[in-house]
């Protein structure tokens, strides 16, 4: 395996008052290609900021994020969002998908946004849904589609543009039992199956112990998680 993701002294602070708050606390993270690894914490402890610091959605106060050995804090506005759009997929807690269009179209956007061909986006829709189980519901508008339904569209749609890295964020959270066990497996599978490279924040540990690895985040700090 090749190290696709590292971080040196990460660090992000928010002021608070005439203090500041030191939400992450210089970490060194190295993720390499093809694993699958996990975040839990309590919520407010920072997992979800995480994400969106090494998904190039938020900037750290200091430190640096390399993938793939280049620095993205060397990258320009527009290289981050390119960045963003062609590197990583995200799914979110909340689903987050267009309510007037309908499954297919909902993992055809990304595509579509980034100039491919319309019949080109509609086969690589067609085979995301028939992966997360959806291929009789691709039709059906997104507020038509259960909550462990959505889910599912929503990580197809993550997963359109072959994103060399998945952030999951809670994805499960919103889900009863059954369902988000249903999704995880899905998660796990695609995983595989795409030849991603993953890392989810979860609050479930059963979820993390599936995982190649698992870092507890706790005052700013991450220590791996011993399962045995």
């Amino acid at each position: 395996m090749t190290n696709l993701l590292r971080t040196e002294e990460l660090t992000k602070k928010f002021r608070s008052g005439n203090a500041d708050l030191v939400v992450l606390d210089q970490l060194d993270i190295s993720i390499e290609s093809g694993q699958m690894m996990a975040v839990v914490g309590e919520s407010g402890s920072g997992k979800s900021t995480l994400l969106h610091i090494l998904g190039a959605l938020d900037k750290p106060s200091s430190g640096e994020i390399y993938f793939e050995g280049r620095a993205l804090s060397q990258l320009t506005e527009a290289e981050r969002s390119q960045f963003r759009n062609r590197d990583i997929g995200f799914v979110w807690q909340m689903h987050c998908l267009l309510p007037e269009f309908t499954a297919r179209e909902n993992v055809m956007m990304p595509l579509l946004i980034n100039g491919q061909d319309h019949s080109e986006a509609a086969a690589r829709a067609n085979h995301l849904l028939a992966q997360v189980g959806l291929t009789d519901r691709g039709g059906h508008r997104a507020g038509e589609l259960s909550g462990g339904e959505q889910q599912r569209v929503s990580l197809a749609r993550a997963l359109a543009r072959q994103p060399k890295l998945l952030l999951a964020d809670e994805p499960t959270g919103n889900l009863d039992a059954r369902t988000g066990g249903a999704v995880m497996e899905l998660i796990e599978n695609l995983h595989r199956s795409e030849g991603m490279t993953t890392l989810l924040v979860t609050h479930n540990l059963e979820y993390a112990r599936r995982c190649d690895q698992a870092w507890k985040l706790t005052a700013g700090r991450l220590e791996a998680v011993n399962f045995s």
